[in-house]
Formats: structure tokens, sequence, C-alpha cells
């Protein structure tokens, strides 16, 4: 029988692995928690946070006659905004993520699971409310929430090809970050994407490539596999490919930046030979960004 004492050690030791960034993260949320980190904003809280001047379409009840009756202007307090934000995840489990083109580089997969349950710690260690999409559950804050992540990490089961974002179950005006290769079809991502932003979801999303994918150093005689093997091409000229291949791998990406432009969504490409801890200050200064 599985125990939460069971869970809670199970996610330890996948924490093990990871020292380094879950070190920076914990340092970041202190940082952030000390700070205003989604928090200072007007709202429905009852913590006092400033006065402004009235606008047309102001209730009359929301005006503080206290502090306009020493005025010729009118002022309404605002409160601080309290409720915690929903942050909806979802991480790409397809086989292409799979690939790490040197021993000396970790695999797509397991930096975008470093970062995503990075992320994780420090939303909810911020108050926020955390959601893996992959796990179909409702967004919750807890410790228990980072465990059920970090178990959804090591399961294994069936895994295509190529993935595409899943937003069912997304809440409304929610904030998600999308984490893929996005080598697969990108009419699925858009129409994803699509919905979301109809329901005022904003986001990221967040690209990660190995940095052979970008350089494309082959030459001669060379067979390109898909990680599950569905897709196969041979070739004895390997170099007389590159300039097509980069052309098509700019297209995409230029794709992706047209993509969370037009849905007011940020896109941000990242290496797995760059720091990981350099993409996570940058994934939660831009989860914190309003628009």
């Amino acid at each position: 029988m599985t125990t939460p004492a069971h869970l809670r050690q199970r996610s330890e030791d996948l924490a093990q692995a990871l020292p380094p960034l879950l070190a920076a993260a914990e340092q970041l949320a202190q940082t952030v928690l000390l700070g205003a980190h989604g928090r200072r904003r007007s709202g429905m809280g009852d913590e006092f946070w400033q006065y402004r001047n009235a606008r047309p379409g102001d209730e009359a009840r929301s005006i503080d006659w206290r502090r306009s009756g020493r005025s010729d202007e009118h002022f309404v307090r605002e409160n601080e905004w309290q409720a915690a934000q929903s942050v909806h995840i979802w991480l790409d489990e397809a086989q292409s993520m799979d690939f790490a083109s040197t021993d000396r580089l970790v695999t797509k997969a397991d930096r975008a699971k470093l970062l995503s349950l990075a992320m994780s710690v420090l939303l909810i260690r911020a108050g926020e409310r955390v959601a893996l999409a992959n796990l179909g559950t409702p967004p919750r804050s807890s410790e228990l929430q980072l465990i059920r992540i970090a178990e959804a990490f090591t399961r294994g089961g069936e895994r295509p090809d190529y993935g595409a974002p899943e937003v069912r179950g997304m809440l409304p005006h929610a904030r998600a970050l999308f984490v893929s290769d996005f080598m697969g079809d990108i009419e699925a991502v858009t129409a994803q994407l699509t919905k979301a932003a109809d329901r005022g979801v904003k986001g990221v999303l967040f690209q990660i490539l190995d940095p052979q994918e970008e350089a494309f150093p082959f030459d001669g005689r060379t067979i390109f596999e898909s990680m599950g093997a569905s897709v196969r091409h041979e070739t004895l000229k390997a170099r007389d490919l590159r300039g097509r291949y980069l052309e098509r791998l700019a297209e995409r990406k230029g794709r992706l930046q047209d993509l969370a432009h037009v849905t007011g969504w940020q896109y941000r490409c990242h290496h797995t030979s760059d720091p990981a801890q350099a993409a996570l200050l940058w994934l939660y200064g831009a989860l914190e960004r309003r628009r």
C-alpha cells in the first residue's frame, strides 16, 4: 500500500538528483515571498494598499469620503489582491523529449521535468495553486501537490513520438506554462493555445532544444530516426540538408513567437547546454509579468 510517507520519500529521492536547482528554487522562493509576487494588486483583500483618484464608473460606495474630504477630488480606497492565482503546467511527455546528443548533456525531458518541478516549488511556496495538466487534476497549493507532480514525472506508460498541449480543465483567466520541444504538429499547438487564449489564459511557450538540433553538425552518410522510430530517413549527403533544416527550424520558432504574440503569451527557447538556473529565473519572471 502506498502511504503519504512513502510518497514523500520517493519525492525526496527524486529531489536528491537535482540539488543545485532545488536549492536555487528555495532561495528564489524566499526572495519572492519577501517581495510582492502576484500580490500587490488591487482587489478583494482586506489589507489596505493605496488610494487612487475616482474614475467614471466607480460606485459611490467605493469612494473613501474621509480621505476625499481633505481634498477637492474624490478618492477610492484600494485593497491588496489576496486571492491565490492558478497556474497550469503542461509538460511534453513524448518520446522526442528523450533526446540528448551526448552523455555530457541531460535529455530535453530531464531538463523539462527539472524546471517544471522547480517552478511548482516556487509557485506553491509563494501561495499559488499549481496543476500539472498531464494529471488532469485541479490546481492545489500544498506540499502534497508537489509530491503528486514529482510522482507524475516517474511514471511510465505508452508515449507518442511527438506531443501536443492539453488545455482541458484549465481555469478561465489562469496562467499556464507549456514546456516542450514543439517539434510535432504545429497545428495542434495552435488549436490548443487558441482555446486557452479564448478562456483568458495567459502564459509561456517554453521550447527546449538540444544544441545539436540547432547546429545540425551532420555530414556524409547519416540515418535520421525519431526517438520512437516512427520516422526514418537515410541520406548520403547530410550536409546538403543543413540549409533546409535550419530554415524549417527558424520557421517553426518564428511560428511559435507569432502565436505567443497574438495570444498575449510569451515565448522562449532554451538549450539543454545552458544553465537551468537562468531558465528558472526567466520563467518565474515571465509568469509574474502581467499584460
